[in-house]
């Protein structure tokens, strides 16, 4: 399946745009191993899409916190979190529309993280499945939002802010 720009996917749009509330989120690069190049991905319940796991930080929470709890609640993984990848916040690329009406900017900073260990997910109905996939093979259909951002882990280096 071939994602297109603004066309509804399930319940979920990419690329929306007037927003009506803006999030932080965070989201994960979680490697298999150290210097493999394989990631752990998610397939969203909401829309079948695959992705990385993450979501929004919790009034509280550091976004150290929410990227281990929604790792651990998406996937089950422990995670040894590492650096920040980047800061993603672009409204022409950061604008979710939900099923509910809501369009939320997502203000996102991704880390990189490592495998630690599996347990069971706490929130197993938001994953459909789990796999270990090569960065440069991603599974269709993708989040496309989520691709930069793996480029961006791939890629080391400098924070990136986009």
């Amino acid at each position: 399946m071939r994602w297109l720009p603004g066309v509804m996917q399930g319940t979920t749009r990419y690329f929306a745009s007037d927003p009506s509330e803006v999030r932080l989120s965070v989201s994960a690069v979680v490697w298999r191993a150290p210097l493999t190049r394989e990631l752990l991905l998610m397939q969203r319940s909401d829309n079948g899409f695959w992705g990385l796991p993450g979501g929004y930080v919790e009034p509280g929470e550091s976004v150290v916190e929410a990227a281990r709890r929604e790792v651990r609640e998406e996937t089950g993984y422990e995670i040894d979190l590492g650096r920040l990848v980047g800061v993603y916040s672009d409204p022409k690329r950061q604008v979710i529309a939900y099923a509910d009406g809501r369009h939320v900017q997502a203000v996102n900073l991704c880390f990189e993280a490592l495998a630690v260990r599996q347990g069971g997910a706490t929130t197993p109905h938001e994953t459909l499945a789990l796999g270990f996939f090569a960065h440069d093979k991603l599974p269709e259909p993708f989040v496309p939002i989520h691709a930069i951002r793996i480029a961006d882990a791939a890629a080391g280096g400098e924070v990136r802010v986009r």
